[in-house]
């Protein structure tokens, strides 16, 4: 079975991200490890299809990067309904991400800045 991994636009990106725990992959084409992660976040998408997965490319969507100050990629941002509540620039393994992403989702709204990626 094969995640479904959105591919956000800035047009998109409000509509997609509006419910639920939404994970973010800041990337761009030429970024090797952007590449590296590539399978790793496919496979935690793979391992918690209760969250949403996305990919946005800085290069082609620069203002939806922007938005978010994303300085350096790859980088991860889980939103909670729109909102950011924890982002990781860098490579991490699926398991790494699903456990954050468990953390998250089991931690109230009001507490969800304290707990990081």
């Amino acid at each position: 079975m094969t995640a479904t991994i959105q591919h956000l636009t800035d047009d998109t990106f409000a509509d997609a991200v509006a419910e639920g725990i939404t994970v973010i992959d800041f990337w761009a084409g030429w970024c090797g490890p952007c590449r590296a992660l590539a399978p790793q976040f496919e496979k935690a998408a793979e391992l918690r299809p209760q969250y949403r997965f996305a990919k946005v490319d800085v290069d082609a969507q620069p203002a939806v990067g922007g938005r978010y100050a994303i300085r350096s990629i790859p980088t991860l941002l889980v939103l909670r309904d729109g909102q950011p509540v924890a982002a990781q620039a860098g490579v991490m393994s699926a398991d790494q991400l699903t456990q954050a992403l468990d953390r998250i989702a089991a931690t109230p709204a009001q507490a969800i800045e304290e707990v990081a990626v």
